[in-house]
């Protein structure tokens, strides 16, 4: 179970990382080589951008849960 919840968290962190730089910042960033930057006039990137902020916001709650569960189990199994 703690290797389970220690694969998943690895998974959520590299997400994470992903998603966060694919975000459009003031400076544009990596988001600009994917198309962010030009997209940023059209009617369809508002609706991507939330839809990104959505996905980042579920990825970094099950990053935090995760990395609580994990943290009751190490406890639990070290008798703390």
């Amino acid at each position: 179970m703690i290797l389970g919840f220690s694969i998943a968290l690895i998974f959520f962190s590299v997400m994470m990382v992903a998603l966060v730089l694919l975000h459009k910042g003031k400076g544009g960033g990596l988001s600009d080589m994917f198309g962010g930057g030009m997209s940023s006039t059209g009617g369809g990137s508002a609706v991507a951008e939330r839809n990104l902020d959505r996905i980042t916001i579920f990825m970094g709650i099950a990053w935090f849960v995760c990395i609580i569960i994990l943290s009751l189990l190490l406890k639990a199994k070290n008798g703390g």
